[in-house]
């Protein structure tokens, strides 16, 4: 806290200023063809700031926490800062903190994982599959954050944050695995291994099917990947108010199975417990019993809808609009297998890649399956097909009637925008439309 306020001491009473300063450290560890090749690791402070005088608005980032360079850093950003058009949108600084829950994800033992932690992880991941070749990394990492502006609001905040992701491969398929957690003692690298495993050796064989709408079985990722589109795309406040938005809050737009919050104050949560503007952030409900309940807002946005901020802005949120911070889907009370022994004919997706959304507003989406698509016959797996191109609404896929089941077993998932942004279970889907193969 105390960069925080040299900085803010600095500029004085010639702006409006707030300061963010991320210090910490993480760490990687990546494995390739069943060998770790890589342990890289990083630790300092990392001072953000984000000044106002008479409406122009500048930010920077800095890694250089010298005195003398801070200074500099100040003066040059405050120069940026009254050389800027007037920003008409500008809402100010986050004023008078009402308080809130206290928020604190963080392991002691996370933070201080050696090489060691994450090479035995790697190890258990790449025993599950002896005979293959494994691929992938193990990342831990310990994040402590302290904000200050210069209307007098201070917060301080830590998280830990801990990742396995990797895939076995045989020579002609690949399977992969994924677990995360705010702590590493949460994640079971034989299982994961496992999951990588009998994925990779289920592919082998694979042949084409038609396209078509089929029935599907989605893992934890698919879901994850549906969820974190929907939240970008669609309760993302700028796009609301932009009229490029899904959403109608008050609709019911979503299947009645469907419960979607954003609650960064889950105590399964990555992060901390206010955004970059210094708002604390609030418990959201998106989705409730398929009905559109709320949007994701930061000042900006708030100001334009007559709304309050509800604590999501991140870095690049002035252009692209605030972000979920900890999106959970409502799991359901059957298992992925038991889902699977519902289905007559369809297919089983394990991962979806290079998902690209086609209309906002419709949601429709185009993308590819990888690493464990198989065909679902009479209650069971009979196959493995090989990676097919989709073109989906997502918005539809979870539309009223559309969902026939949720597993209860979810997690945080590995999604299109990277781990530990959506918790998801598998689902089970009446219909969803395959275009083609990868090769389309």
């Amino acid at each position: 806290m105390r960069l925080a306020e040299t900085v803010l001491e600095r500029i004085g009473a010639r702006a409006e200023a707030e300061v963010r300063v991320a210090g910490g450290s993480s760490a990687l560890t990546r494995f390739a063809n069943s060998f770790i090749h890589q342990n890289v690791g990083e630790e300092g402070d990392v001072v953000s700031l984000r000044m106002a005088a008479d409406g122009r608005v500048a930010s920077g980032t800095t890694s250089n926490v010298d005195p003398d360079r801070l200074g500099v850093f100040v003066e040059e950003t405050l120069e940026r800062c009254r050389v800027q058009p007037v920003d008409p949108h500008w809402p100010g600084l986050t004023g008078e903190d009402p308080g809130g829950p206290a928020v604190d994800h963080y392991d002691p033992a996370t933070a201080a994982a050696e090489p060691a932690d994450r090479a035995g992880r790697v190890a258990a991941f790449g025993a599950a599959g002896p005979d293959m070749e494994a691929a992938g990394y193990c990342s831990t990492s310990g994040v402590e954050i302290a904000f200050a502006n210069s209307a007098g609001v201070s917060h301080e905040g830590r998280y830990t944050a801990a990742t396995l992701d990797g895939i076995h491969r045989t020579g002609t398929s690949a399977g992969s695995g994924h677990a995360a957690s705010n702590r590493l003692d949460d994640i079971d690298a034989a299982a994961v291994g496992a999951l990588a495993a009998e994925r990779a050796t289920g592919s082998v064989g694979a042949y084409d099917v038609k396209p078509g709408d089929y029935q599907v079985v989605l893992s934890p990722e698919c879901v994850a990947t549906i969820g974190i589109f929907l939240a970008y795309y669609g309760f993302n406040g700028k796009f609301h108010n932009e009229g490029m938005s899904f959403a109608e809050v008050g609709a019911d737009q979503f299947d009645p199975a469907i419960n979607l919050v954003d609650d960064a104050t889950d105590a399964r949560a990555v992060g901390i417990g206010f955004d970059t503007e210094g708002t604390r952030r609030s418990p959201v409900t998106l989705v409730e019993t398929g009905a559109t309940k709320g949007l994701f807002h930061d000042r900006r946005t708030a100001a334009q809808a007559g709304a309050a901020s509800t604590g999501h802005a991140a870095p690049g949120s002035e252009v692209y609009g605030p972000v979920p911070s900890a999106l959970f889907f409502a799991p359901g009370d059957r298992s992925a297998e038991d889902l699977i022994e519902e289905v007559d004919r369809g297919i089983y997706v394990a991962t979806f890649n290079y998902c690209r959304v086609l209309d906002p507003k419709t949601m429709a989406v185009t993308g590819l399956t990888r690493n464990g698509t198989f065909m679902i016959e009479n209650g069971r797996i009979t196959g493995a097909v090989t990676g097919m191109r989709f073109t989906q609404s997502f918005l539809a896929a979870l539309g009223p009637g559309n969902v026939l089941g949720i597993g209860n077993d979810a997690r945080w998932a590995d999604s299109e925008f990277g781990p530990l942004i959506v918790n998801a279970p598998s689902m089970w889907l009446g219909s969803w439309h395959f275009t083609g193969g990868t090769e389309a």
